[in-house]
């Protein structure tokens, strides 16, 4: 009788989490496969991160060169080979990698391009493109099947006049008009990237009353301002009635809180209303996968109500972002093969969003706090006091950080909102994750000019020693207690 090949772990999806996941299974000596339906680095190459992140280094650099030579156009093509060559770039990466690691550990690793689907908690047959397929065991599996744009049913979505994020790429040239329907993270980041392409009149629609409305308010208004200044327009608190094709086109309705109507034409459009889980066709249900109520794959620290398989990624929407997703795939791989460890704690996860001026996060923000009835203080610098963004030109923006309303001032969330904001915020992520207060980091020596020292300057003022003065500066510094709903400044506390 034949003998099917045995694997220690078998890893269903080639994204940024099956990889990293499969990588990490190698440094504890298992047999590994990677299947991979499509191409190698997943939506996180192609279609996700990297491809829009590129289109978005661009695009600010499209708008410094317009701040030079104010009649500027950008070639559509100029664009695109920038975009391909960095998914070529790291495609290439990944590929090298892998077939390196085939070679020199080929009793290890190993590589299926294919349809993976599970027939039980043990087996998985594997479908090749030309319809051929073979059945092959493991002690474990980690699904990375990852997550799609999700298409509303009442429109129809072609990607091409009317598109998802994955439609992007079809594009042949810059449109004249966009509307992007959805004002979250990805809708605002598209929006904000034709806007600086500056060759699209940019519309965004957006059913609440202000932009990425999980964020605070002084958070959204940057970024607002930002946009319409960009020639954005922004509709605010409407619904969408339709969206159709006509006459090689999209036209859309929207209507209002006060009930009136509009009827708009533009070339193209981007639906961006969240993800969905890639769970259909994998055969979850052979072996007895469970399902959340938002029909994702339901996990305890990674596990699955099946012992032996295990998730991670955007298949859990957990937290729909690469970092998490990698984090979550070597976590699994730790917990089916190493010691114990603690579990994974999703409070203070460090982001990124690629707006106009770009927004770095981590732990909680003010209307959370708020909401939770917990007291706080807050400290907030304008980016206008700090001498790297003054030499840069770039002083629109904020540090923001808040702590605990005790004298051990440990920090509770931190956001900041402008150039570099992303290389701001890991210090104080570190101090959050570890429970730390303010003193030590703001005690350190920063290198200057840089926009870290920003970070060190609020810390100063919440140990009443910055250099500049909240009581000068009003319009600049800002120091400030919130409990049972009232917030009041530092300075009339004292």
């Amino acid at each position: 009788m034949f003998e099917m090949e045995h694997f220690d772990l078998i890893v269903i999806g080639g994204g940024p989490s099956g990889y990293a996941g499969a990588m990490r299974a190698i440094d504890f000596g298992k047999k590994v496969l990677i299947i991979e339906k499509f191409k190698l680095g997943g939506a996180g190459v192609y279609d996700g991160v990297l491809a829009s992140k590129t289109l978005w280094e661009h695009a600010l650099k499209v708008q410094i060169t317009k701040e030079l030579v104010p009649n500027f156009i950008p070639d559509f093509k100029d664009v695109s080979r920038i975009v391909n060559e960095a998914v070529f770039e790291r495609k290439t990466q990944m590929t090298v990698h892998l077939q390196f690691l085939q070679k020199q550990r080929s009793n290890l690793m190993f590589y299926e391009r294919g349809t993976a689907y599970i027939l039980d908690k043990h087996t998985v047959r594997i479908t090749k493109e030309d319809g051929t397929s073979k059945e092959v065991k493991t002690d474990h599996v980690l699904i990375c099947s990852g997550s799609s744009p999700r298409k509303p049913a009442n429109i129809a979505v072609d990607e091409k006049t009317i598109m998802t994020s994955n439609g992007i790429r079809n594009l042949t040239r810059f449109p004249k008009s966009m509307v992007v329907l959805g004002a979250g993270v990805i809708g605002c980041e598209f929006a904000t990237i034709f806007s600086l392409l500056g060759n699209t009149k940019v519309s965004l629609i957006d059913k609440a009353d202000r932009i990425l409305p999980f964020e605070d308010k002084d958070i959204t208004d940057i970024i607002s301002r930002n946009l319409e200044s960009h020639g954005c327009l922004l509709h605010h608190g409407a619904s969408l009635v339709r969206m159709e094709i006509k006459n090689g086109g999209v036209e859309y309705e929207l209507k209002y809180k006060d009930g009136k109507t509009e009827v708009f034409q533009v070339e193209k459009a981007l639906v961006s209303i969240g993800r969905e889980a890639n769970v259909n066709g994998l055969g979850l249900e052979n072996a007895g996968v469970k399902l959340n109520e938002r029909g994702c794959i339901w996990d305890d620290d990674t596990q699955t109500n099946i012992s032996n398989i295990y998730v991670a990624g955007d298949v859990t929407t957990e937290v729909a972002l690469v970092n998490v997703g990698e984090r979550e795939a070597r976590h699994a791989v730790v917990r089916m093969f190493g010691p114990i460890v603690k579990p994974l704690s999703y409070k203070n996860i460090s982001t990124i969003m690629f707006l106009n001026p770009e927004v770095a996060a981590v732990g909680m923000n003010e209307q959370e706090l708020v909401a939770k009835g917990i007291p706080h203080k807050v400290v907030k610098l304008d980016y206008a006091t700090n001498a790297r963004a003054i030499a840069m030109r770039k002083t629109v923006g904020f540090f923001k950080i808040i702590v605990t309303n005790d004298n051990a001032m440990r920090i509770l969330g931190m956001r900041a909102v402008g150039e570099h904001a992303s290389s701001a915020i890991q210090a104080v992520a570190y101090l959050i994750h570890t429970n730390q207060g303010i003193r030590e980091l703001a005690d350190m020596m920063h290198p200057h000019p840089s926009i870290i020292e920003g970070v060190q300057e609020c810390l100063r003022m919440l140990l009443n020693k910055s250099i500049y003065k909240p009581y000068v500066f009003k319009d600049r510094l800002k120091c400030y207690v919130c409990e049972n709903g009232v917030c009041t400044p530092i300075e009339q506390l004292v």
